[in-house]
């Protein structure tokens, strides 16, 4: 992937934040041969990446300077004034995205810097419950579904161009989405699973016979408390970063949940047994998705309207983009879109 005015130019990176995300962005784009920079506030992680072939300046401003992409990848409170701060330190044509894991906060600081014609909110749907450069892999967030947040006007520039490079180099699966529906559909995709997880995790911490239940602890305890390692700061961080929207679908579970507990203490097999051929319809439909190819061609320039409600209505749809090729006068997406039930 080249910079379309710096023909034969490698593409120039930095990562700020090199956690597990920030340092798995970091460890692919060098493995890719990208000429690529990381910051991280602690010194012994710039140490760690360094040891590991990577450059890791002393300073935010050494590390961005001259970039054609920055990557900001620290904690969820921090990601609005660290975009206004890199905004500041890098040239107009260096395009800004994020890995948050919320986008409405930090699409909303974007638009009230004016930075909405570079800066592409983003999301890759990947992790671990471990943290910290030393747990980041280049592998990690290979063909991972990753959202980015197109918007009207000249920031599809910037999307289109983000969009080319996350698939060659990570092979990611781009979900366009706006930065709301993002928000609602990881509540439950992710934050809800967290509140889940922590709450049986912590219950069985608290449980007079924890030491036997770790004892016969087998896959479906394991599956479902695996979050619940993630660091708890972190976790916080993500809840608290789109409340509402997770009390919501909080809600939601606990009224189906709250079915499920009336049904078996009225005894009441036929309908115990309906909502989990329901719910199993859900998982069963994760395990096995089908989808079929789209391709569709908007003009390179002028009202982009049509354009960004495509891209949102195939995200919101459960579809994804798989490339994306701009020509002088005209820019085709391939996609797919999942087959229905």
């Amino acid at each position: 992937m080249r910079m379309v005015d710096r023909p034969g130019a490698r593409v120039r990176v930095a990562v700020i934040g090199t956690g597990l995300i920030g340092g798995s962005v970091l460890l692919r784009l060098a493995d890719a041969g990208l000429d690529v920079a990381g910051w991280d506030p602690d010194p012994a992680t710039r140490d760690r990446a360094q040891g590991r072939g990577v450059v890791a300046p002393a300073t935010i401003e050494q590390t961005v300077a001259d970039r054609d992409l920055v990557f900001l990848c620290g904690p969820l409170p921090t990601l609005p004034d660290t975009l206004a701060r890199v905004a500041e330190l890098t040239a107009p044509g260096c395009v800004l995205t994020d890995v948050g894991s919320t986008k409405v906060e930090v699409a909303e600081a974007a638009d009230r810097l004016g930075l909405t014609d570079r800066f592409v909110p983003g999301h890759p749907m990947a992790g671990a419950e471990s943290a910290g450069l030393t747990a980041a892999s280049p592998a990690l967030l290979a063909g991972a579904a990753w959202v980015l947040c197109p918007m009207p006007g000249a920031a599809t520039d910037a999307f289109r161009w983000l969009t080319g490079l996350l698939v060659e180099l990570f092979g990611a699966r781009v979900v366009p989405m706006s930065a709301p529906a993002h928000d609602s559909a990881a509540a439950l995709a992710s934050h809800v699973p967290h509140l889940l997880a922590g709450a049986l995790a912590g219950a069985t911490q608290r449980a007079p016979l924890r030491d036997a239940v770790l004892a016969l602890a087998a896959g479906s305890f394991s599956d479902g408390t695996r979050v619940a390692g993630t660091p708890a700061e972190r976790t916080a961080n993500m809840l608290l970063g789109n409340r509402d929207r997770v009390l919501h679908e909080l809600a939601e579970v606990r009224a189906f949940l709250d079915g499920l507990a009336a049904e078996l203490r009225a005894d009441d097999a036929p309908a115990l047994i309906a909502r989990y051929t329901e719910a199993r319809a859900a998982r069963l439909a994760l395990v096995d998705r089908r989808f079929v190819g789209q391709a569709r061609e908007f003009p390179a320039g002028g009202d982009h309207d049509a354009e960004v409600t495509w891209l949102r209505g195939l995200g919101d749809a459960g579809g994804h983009l798989t490339g994306c090729r701009i020509g002088p006068d005209a820019v085709s997406y391939t996609a797919r879109l999942p087959v229905a039930d």
